[in-house]
């Protein structure tokens, strides 16, 4: 039996588990399954591994993207230059880390910027956000980073103020404010500063419509949610277990 899954804390709200178990069904991979792996703390998994004869890849999300770098034998190109990992092979004995938001992020973007290239605010400084704007350098997009916490070139919320804002017509939420079950919770951003000009990305994708994309939509902004980027980064994952390509 082959086995792939998802690391991290929570996973209550994750869909992974759902995805692969249809993508088997449709399309007929047999002998294969796809488990959700709460780990308590990242140190967990040496030990999830010896006990789990078969597994062949694993996802990883919150909070581990950045923490479970330590553990790996090696990291590709693109998870190197990220410095996050949100997909782990397992060839020839060696962990080999990857980072499949950044390809995940990058269709969905296009799709729903068009030809547009505004300048961007990230809300979020963690291994999620390092893929996001790894994709905006990559594309020219000017970007601000976004914080509570202040630091050189960084922002705070608390600065997001009238000229800010309208600088910034695209926001990408990289936090997991607005998650199931915590669904009326969004980042502290002044939306009564949106306009319709302005494009909102959440990376979250559960619910279908966060708090954050809800009030930017009352305000006439443009939004969308995270599940083209999952189901993104999920497939290019599939490609790098079965060694079909490369991120």
């Amino acid at each position: 039996m082959d086995i792939y899954g998802i690391i991290g804390n929570p996973l209550g709200h994750s869909f992974s588990k759902q995805y692969f178990t249809e993508k088997f069904r449709k399309e007929g991979i047999v002998g294969a399954v796809y488990e959700k792996f709460q780990l308590d703390d990242i140190s967990q998994l040496p030990d999830l591994i010896a006990s789990t004869p078969g597994l062949q890849g694993l996802n990883v999300t919150i909070p581990y993207k950045q923490q479970v770098l330590p553990y790996l034998d090696r990291l590709d190109d693109g998870a190197r230059k990220i410095g996050a990992v949100n997909c782990i092979s397992f060839r020839d004995g060696k962990l080999t880390g990857h980072n499949t938001d950044a390809a995940g992020f990058r269709a969905s973007l296009l799709g729903f910027l068009g030809n547009e290239r505004p300048d961007a605010l990230v809300l979020g400084t963690g291994g999620a956000a390092k893929a996001v704007n790894y994709v905006l350098g990559e594309l020219g997009i000017n970007f601000t980073i976004v914080s509570r916490t202040k630091a050189p070139g960084i922002l705070t919320y608390g600065e997001l103020d009238g000229d800010v804002m309208a600088a910034h017509r695209l926001i990408v939420n990289t936090t997991p404010l607005g998650t199931f079950p915590d669904v009326d919770a969004s980042p502290a951003i002044p939306y009564d500063l949106l306009t319709p000009a302005h494009r909102l990305f959440d990376l979250v994708y559960n619910p279908e419509e966060t708090a954050f994309m809800r009030q930017g939509a009352a305000r006439g902004a443009r939004t969308v949610n995270g599940f083209g980027m999952l189901t993104g980064q999920a497939e290019k994952a599939w490609e790098i277990w079965n060694g079909y390509s490369e991120p």
